[in-house]
């Protein structure tokens, strides 16, 4: 799941200028069980915006912000309004995909904050940094990149005590907990495994990836 928070009002209302007609789009899935782009926080923002001042002409819930076929068919009501802007309630991926399909200046609500897992309703934790690069079958399922604070590929650094990171005490050190979960397993022989260290040398930004071949 993609988590997002709110950004700061005043941030928005700075971008959004002096845009007197708006529209708003949310996201049916990742910003609505994060609490950041669903109707409820759809209709939170238009009261506010209504409130400034502003008037909402249009507001819809795309089934996923990133997917582009169904953000057209949420978009269809949109265009043709003459509007000043379209606040984009989802993560920085749908705010591009709205841009990208309809011509009239989109402005995120949301900070995208990382890929995480729901541990519980309303609490989220970060759990992958989409790296490409997955060391996931060495590491007893734990990802060191995002779990350890200094994304360390080989081993702990040295510095944790009482079992937690020195970064950040309140986190548990990253390997410690892969060391204790490859021990259950009876893999402790995959520690010795050397794992190159992550560099972007051989990545070149943006990525495409397209699962049906070249056409």
């Amino acid at each position: 799941m993609i988590i997002t928070q709110k950004k700061p009002i005043e941030e928005l209302m700075a971008m959004l200028g002096d845009a007197k007609r708006i529209g708003i789009i949310g996201c049916s899935s990742c910003a609505t069980a994060c609490a950041t782009g669903g109707e409820k926080e759809i209709q939170q923002l238009k009261a506010y915006l209504e409130s400034q001042g502003r008037t909402v002409v249009v507001t819809g819930v795309a089934e996923y912000c990133c997917m582009n076929l169904g953000v057209r068919g949420t978009l269809k009501s949109f265009q043709n309004q003459n509007l000043d802007a379209i606040v984009a309630m989802s993560c920085g991926d749908g705010v591009q995909v709205v841009a990208a399909n309809i011509n009239v200046p989109v402005y995120p609500s949301n900070n995208t904050m990382f890929l995480g897992e729901a541990v519980k309703f309303g609490l989220f934790k970060e759990a992958c940094h989409l790296c490409g690069n997955c060391v996931l079958g060495t590491t007893g399922g734990i990802c060191p990149i995002s779990r350890c604070a200094k994304s360390l590929v080989n081993g702990p650094c040295g510095g944790a005590k009482n079992g937690k990171c020195e970064v950040n005490p309140e986190n548990d050190c990253a390997w410690i907990l892969i060391y204790n979960r490859l021990k259950e397993l009876g893999q402790l022989d995959k520690l010795a495994q050397t794992r190159p260290d992550k560099g972007y040398g051989d990545v070149s930004y943006p990525r495409t990836i397209n699962i049906r071949g070249k056409k």
